[in-house]
This record gives structure tokens, C-alpha cells and sequence, in this order.
């Protein structure tokens, strides 16, 4: 990439404001992000977004910045939405002071391949807990059986980890 044309890491988290925690992530929220938060341009998308997905984003995949989660002095956590087809995700990624990626994951969205759809809740806590609680509706269904629901627990770490909760 030209040096000339690279996007400043931090001009890249301007982005992603800091929110106040908790919150919950649903099907709809990512619309208030879309409307409030000025988007990625196209060369932060493929600096920083295409780096985290591991995959250069085609024509048809949207990026919407989120929010930054407070707090974090040693690292830089964000959130942003990712829309592709029958795929809609929340994804948090963590770097490290200077924009080096220390972690990604995705933390719930809906998904679906054409016979179940996968929908996922997540809730931030400020203490950095991620509690999501995930179900599934096969297109035969007409209701959906809460009872087939699963929850876990995910965790944020001091050091920008994103681990599974014990």
C-alpha cells in the first residue's frame, strides 16, 4: 500500500466512539450506529478491517463502526458490525497501543444457510463481561423453542485477550 494513501491508526479509532457499558447488541441497533457514526472510508476498510477479517471485503460486504469500549489503558477495543449476505455480525477486535491486532471475535449477529437461521444476543458489561445467548430456527419451524437456546460467557482481559469465561 502507498505510504502516501495509509490511514493514521488512531485518525481509524475516531471512528468508533466511547460508549458508556452496558449494552446489548440486537438485530437492530447496528441502524443507530449507521445513523450516529461517520462511516469507514474505503481505505480504512482495507487497511484495518480487511487485516482483521483476514479477506479483502468485496463489493457486497458493508462495515459499520460501533463503538470503542472504555477503559482499556494498555489497548484499544472495538466493536463494528459486518453485513453480508445472510450474514450480519458484531465483531470485537483488540490492538495494541501502536495498532498491532491482539485479538478478534465475533460476538453474536444472525446467520443463516438457507435452511437455519442462528441469532445471537450479546450484552457488554462494564466490568467487560460478554454474555450472549444464542438460538436457532430451522425455516420449518413456525415458533421458536427458547428451551434449544444456549448461553456462555465470554470475557475481555486486561491484556486485550478475548477469552471464553469459566
Amino acid at each position: 500500500m502507498d505510504k502516501a494513501l495509509e490511514v493514521k491508526f488512531q485518525h481509524f479509532l475516531e471512528k468508533f466512539p466511547i460508549i458508556d457499558l452496558p449494552i446489548t447488541l440486537s438485530d437492530d441497533l447496528h441502524l443507530t450506529f449507521s445513523q450516529n457514526n461517520e462511516p469507514l472510508n474505503p481505505l480504512m476498510i482495507q487497511q484495518y478491517i480487511a487485516f482483521i477479517e483476514g479477506e479483502e471485503p468485496d463489493e457486497f460486504t458493508e462495515y459499520i463502526p460501533c463503538f470503542k469500549i472504555p477503559e482499556t489503558l494498555e489497548f484499544h477495543a472495538i466493536v463494528y458490525w459486518k453485513a453480508s449476505l445472510m450474514n450480519y455480525q458484531y465483531v470485537m477486535a483488540t490492538f495494541d497501543k501502536v495498532g498491532n491486532m491482539i485479538d478478534k471475535r465475533v460476538l453474536g449477529g444472525t446467520f443463516s444457510d438457507g435452511k437455519v437461521v442462528t441469532k445471537s444476543l450479546v450484552t457488554i458489561d462494564p466490568d467487560w463481561m460478554i454474555y450472549v445467548v444464542t438460538g436457532q430456527l430451522e425455516s420449518v419451524d413456525i415458533t421458536y423453542d427458547a428451551t434449544q437456546s444456549r448461553a456462555f460467557d465470554l470475557e475481555l482481559l486486561p491484556d486485550g485477550k478475548i477469552v471464553n469465561s469459566i
